[in-house]
């Protein structure tokens, strides 16, 4: 039997996710809480789920979040960590208040949250921190006394992220026939937000081009092309760029879109390209639709291959990482110290988020922070 870990002061770790439909009749509703507050007419939600229509109304990301559920159980059982993992979304069953509510009626008192989202962003990180801070309060009104919550550090960085990415590159570069391979270009792929939303992201001493969200991707997509380089021996030249745009036309987003990227390196003569979407934990809609159909249509247009690596998942590194992370956090709160893992040259992000991080356009409570209004 493996020794127990010390997990203390926490009684529990709580996966905190996004959520999805999970059938024709959810996908309306599920919308509805994705946009809730901003009037947007019914049969316009109709039309944007046309995306989850053309997969049978159902969303990847809930049974994705089950098999993660399932390898962090494992993984921490097999190696002595005695905490109970929870689960709960951002916009669908199982909601967040309601996990929350069950782990008060558990008796758990100091909780972990893993995000289902590696990188610096309002809606990567604060977002989360608010919908936390949302169903915390809930729980106060109705007089039930709320855990306290902290949130894992960023983890975009950390070895069991970004080393089963560079083994997905490295399996579509050689799924690529023979003759493109060498020359296949790499393109990077994340979730494109509006520019003034990257441009303050992080703490606020990396404000300014991008922010911590845009230099936090190229770091990765750094440190993945260079573990390829060393592997293969062929340097694949790469580009950071981005998917998923759903703005208004006139307010500027991350450019240039995946679609019109694989044009450019068609025009340019490139053989090949690699789509590796490192800015997404698991295969969800954006990957299904945005990546899988639509740039791979795109593709198909232009006679250019293309292939598209595997994210992360519920690889047994990352829940290796996450028990690390908790571990490593645990001992933080101790007052010990401890050494981070991190590659490249950005180091270990911070563990408490800072004021003025991600900051809202509108001010809303934020949990887990430096801000947070729950002691």
């Amino acid at each position: 039997m493996p020794d127990v870990l010390d997990h203390s002061p926490y009684d529990a770790l709580l996966l905190l996710s996004f959520g999805g439909p999970e059938g024709p009749d959810d996908v309306v509703p599920f919308l509805e809480n994705v946009t809730r507050g901003r009037g947007i007419p019914r049969e316009r939600l109709k039309e944007v789920g046309q995306h989850y229509f053309l997969f049978g109304g159902v969303s990847p990301i809930n049974d994705q979040n089950r098999a993660l559920l399932k390898a962090l159980r494992e993984d921490f059982a097999e190696h002595g960590l005695n905490l109970p993992v929870y689960w709960g979304n951002r916009n669908w069953a199982p909601y967040l208040t309601d996990t929350l509510r069950e782990m008060a009626a558990d008796g758990r008192r100091r909780v972990l949250v893993l995000a289902t989202s590696a990188y610096a962003s309002y809606s990567g990180c604060r977002q989360y921190r608010e919908n936390l801070a949302d169903a915390l309060a809930t729980l106060e009104s109705e007089g039930v006394r709320p855990p306290k919550v902290d949130k894992l550090r960023h983890y975009f960085n950390h070895p069991g992220f970004v080393e089963p990415m560079t083994d997905g590159v490295l399996r579509s570069l050689a799924d690529l026939p023979e003759d493109v391979r060498d020359g296949a270009h790499i393109a990077f792929t994340t979730h494109s937000i509006p520019t003034a939303a990257a441009d303050t992201s992080g703490p606020v001493e990396a404000h300014g081009d991008g922010g911590a969200y845009v230099e936090q991707h190229l770091e990765v997509a750094r440190l993945i092309a260079d573990a390829v380089r060393e592997r293969t021996g062929a340097d694949h030249p790469w580009r950071l760029v981005y998917q998923s745009r759903s703005g208004a036309p006139h307010i500027p987003w991350l450019e240039p879109d995946i679609c019109d990227h694989l044009e450019e390196r068609h025009a340019a003569g490139v053989p090949a390209v690699v789509m590796a979407p490192i800015g997404f934990v698991s295969d969800h809609m954006e990957v299904l639709y945005d990546l899988d159909t639509e740039a791979t249509a795109k593709a198909g247009e232009l006679g250019l291959p293309v292939r598209r690596s595997a994210t992360v998942g519920a690889d047994p590194r990352f829940a290796a990482a996450v028990r690390e992370l908790v571990l490593e956090r645990s001992a933080v709160e101790r007052g010990q110290d401890v050494t981070r893992c991190a590659l490249g040259a950005l180091g270990p992000s911070h563990d408490l988020c800072p004021v003025g991080c991600c900051p809202a356009r509108a001010p809303k409570p934020a949990a887990a922070g430096a801000d947070s209004p729950f002691a």
